[in-house]
């Protein structure tokens, strides 16, 4: 029987005191205690849709929302039939971007699945994208939002910026938004935008450090074995 114990947020807005150990799998045990996830809206929309605590079935739509990056990495699948919705894990997937686990698996760079033209209209069969783990404001949950190919290079360039300041993501509270585009066969997509809303503070980050942590240890412990994780969303 697992004791009862409550789990509180510290002081300051972004602290969390979860323990993945203690505290997440006593209270989820016997049920699911993967991450809940931020969906992206197709054709364009500008608003995401995040889990509602009051409604499940009825996530909230903002067009906008601030986190911090707790974590991120490559989230490579290749389905060999064309994915329907289901909740079917990929045939293969990487949680690096440079190996992969299942069908065909082996050395992502050398896979043909992974090379432009392999998939429809000239994408790649494989398709890549990156995982973050978001802790909102006042949450000690953190929160999966998974980033398209098309949101990727927006990614890369704000670390860019971060990094050429002498911050890393993780350091700085984030401001996510969406915004419509258009890729070259006049098909609409969402793009997200990210930018700095302001730094953490020392409190913050050193109240952060240890999720931080378990969040590298559960990626890294799941990267071979967690298929389910890597269903598309």
């Amino acid at each position: 029987m697992n004791e009862n114990k409550e789990i509180t947020v510290k002081p300051g807005d972004y602290v969390s005191n979860l323990n993945f150990t203690d505290d997440l799998f006593n209270e989820l045990a016997g049920l699911d205690s993967g991450f809940d996830k931020i969906k992206i809206p197709a054709g364009g929309g500008i608003s995401f849709e995040i889990p509602n605590l009051e409604n499940a079935d009825e996530p909230t739509l903002v067009k906008e929302f601030s986190a911090v990056i707790l974590h991120h990495h490559p989230l490579f699948t290749y389905y060999e039939n064309k994915y329907t919705g289901n909740n079917n894990p990929p045939d293969c997937c990487s949680f690096d971007g440079i190996a992969g686990a299942g069908i065909p698996g082996g050395k992502c760079i050398c896979c043909d699945l992974n090379k432009f033209g392999s998939g429809e209209n000239g994408s790649k069969a494989c398709k890549n994208k990156h995982r973050l783990y978001l802790l909102r404001e006042k949450e000690i949950f953190p929160i999966i939002l998974v980033l398209p190919a098309s949101s990727i290079q927006e990614l890369s360039k704000y670390i860019r910026r971060l990094l050429s300041a002498g911050k890393t993501s993780d350091s700085v509270v984030t401001k996510l938004s969406l915004k419509k585009a258009v890729n070259k066969t006049g098909i609409a997509f969402s793009k997200i935008h990210f930018s700095v809303m302001r730094d953490l503070t020392q409190s913050e980050k050193d109240g952060l450090q240890e999720v931080i942590n378990q969040i590298k240890n559960h990626h890294q412990n799941s990267s071979t074995e967690a298929f389910e994780e890597a269903i598309e969303v």
